[in-house]
């Protein structure tokens, strides 16, 4: 396609069709986790081929978002301005979670059909998680719900708890254990969990748009957890109201 089709396409894309776009986008990111997750629990790696087909469609929505939004947002109100912009932040973390996920299927294909019983459960079970949080990164986008939102923060704890136990079973290894593919192991490990926090992200910038306020800066003072920090500003403001 020429620049000047693409130029012509961007400069008539409107804002609901830049929304629906980034959430088609998250759930080809979701089934991208979903091929991750079933490649490794049933040992079929040749599935995860199909992973490559989902990055190459998130690179093109990324460039069809960017080039769209630029063109778009200078005609809509401030509310929309909002989302538009969260639309591009949201899919910057799409694109990376699809490099991440072709990363963990290149480890995983090197590994083989021969990891550990306990690293195939433990990984299946984060992109699983994963899954689950692009599900609802997407929902929470698309339906402008906070509270899907937050169960996307809560759930990278879980991510965060998985990638720690994987790392002790490897690196620390405190019972001298023999592992086999430590290195492919441990570089999946860091591609699901570094796909979490992106999708943290995500979940973190719906928030943003949705309310107008970074629960990054929200009660920094306070020792609480994001989602806590944020229900709490949410209710005094309702109170307020």
């Amino acid at each position: 396609m020429s620049t000047s089709s693409v130029k012509k396409i961007s400069s008539e894309i409107s804002h609901h069709e830049l929304v629906r776009r980034t959430v088609d986008a998250c759930e080809i990111a979701r089934e991208a986790a979903a091929i991750a997750a079933e490649g490794i629990a049933t040992g079929s790696l040749s599935r995860l081929n199909a992973i490559r087909k989902c990055e190459k469609e998130l690179d093109a929505i990324d460039v069809e978002i960017d080039s769209g939004v630029t063109s778009t947002i200078t005609r809509v109100p401030e509310a929309e301005t909002r989302q538009l912009l969260a639309c591009m932040k949201v899919m910057i973390g799409l694109e990376r979670i699809g490099d991440l996920l072709l990363s963990f299927a290149t480890s995983a294909q090197a590994a083989g059909a021969r990891l550990d019983s306990q690293d195939a459960r433990d990984l299946t079970q984060m992109a699983t998680i994963l899954e689950k949080m692009l599900a609802d990164v997407g929902e929470s986008f698309s339906q402008r719900d906070v509270k899907k939102a937050i169960d996307v923060l809560r759930a990278d704890a879980e991510m965060d708890r998985l990638r720690n136990l994987i790392f002790m079973r490897h690196i620390e290894n405190p019972e001298n254990t023999v592992h086999h593919f430590s290195l492919q192991v441990i570089f999946m490990t860091q591609s699901l969990e570094r796909a979490g926090d992106h999708a943290k992200n995500m979940a973190e910038e719906v928030c943003h748009f949705v309310s107008g306020r970074s629960i990054r800066h929200l009660l920094m003072a306070y020792d609480k957890p994001k989602e806590h920090m944020f229900i709490e500003w949410l209710r005094q403001k309702e109170e307020k109201s």
